[in-house]
């Protein structure tokens, strides 16, 4: 397994990290500042990427954009660390592809769930030979590959694993509850908009397809079904 990167300029933070992953069985690299950590996760590919936003030298949101913006580094996925007053800093990671987010103070355990979770969720995309076809888009699971109209459409795991939900249950209409426990591996309340955001960015990426994901008011979502 490849190692998961820290990217945090606490040192006392970085060692809790550190070991309560090891004693979950990870192996571990950090960096201390944002240029250091956005050159780490190039070299190493890192199987995930812990991230605060507050760095020296560069911050989270833009290591996020460059990792997302690089083919070579865009599937990694991103969780990001984050105080509880940066609300909308948070927004706009996970606008630009972070697949969840942990506020500081935090739990130790609850970061480990959370690396588990997003790990499971990548692997679990990664797996089987369906290929679901719908109008203009293909999505073929195997492949871990996304199209519309044969023009290739680059999705963080989470999106596609919120594709994959989505068209697999199409007609069904998925609450936002259902969602966060399918996709993201664990049930809070207060993390909704966790699902709004995705969604939101996952129609921007499908473009005209990403209006068979309609918004199902109070509920949640529906992927429609085809048209005859």
């Amino acid at each position: 397994m490849k190692p998961i990167l820290i990217v945090e300029d606490e040192k006392d933070i970085v060692d809790l990290v550190v070991y309560h992953l090891r004693q979950s069985g990870f192996p571990v690299i950090s960096a201390l500042d944002g240029p250091s950590g956005l050159e780490l996760a190039k070299k190493e590919r890192p199987s995930l990427v812990i991230l605060d936003l507050m760095l020296p030298g560069m911050d989270g949101k833009d290591i996020c954009r460059a990792l997302k913006s690089n083919p070579l580094t865009q599937s990694i996925p991103i969780l990001m660390l984050t105080a509880k007053a940066e609300e909308v800093d948070r927004v706009i990671g996970l606008e630009l592809g972070a697949d969840d987010y942990v506020t500081k103070p935090f739990s130790p355990r609850e970061l480990v769930l959370r690396v588990k979770a997003i790990l499971r969720r990548k692997e679990a995309a990664q797996e089987g030979e369906k290929v679901i076809q719908i109008g203009d888009l293909l999505v073929d699971i195997d492949r871990h590959h996304v199209s519309v109209k044969r023009s290739s459409i680059p999705l963080t795991s989470t999106e596609f694993k919120l594709l994959v939900e989505l068209a697999s249950n199409r007609g069904r209409v998925q609450t936002r509850e259902r969602l966060l426990d399918k996709v993201w591996g664990y049930t809070y309340e207060g993390y909704a908009r966790t699902v709004d955001t995705h969604i939101r960015r996952l129609r921007e990426k499908l473009g005209p397809s990403g209006d068979y994901i309609e918004t199902i008011r109070g509920v949640g979502y529906r992927f429609r079904e085809e048209k005859e």
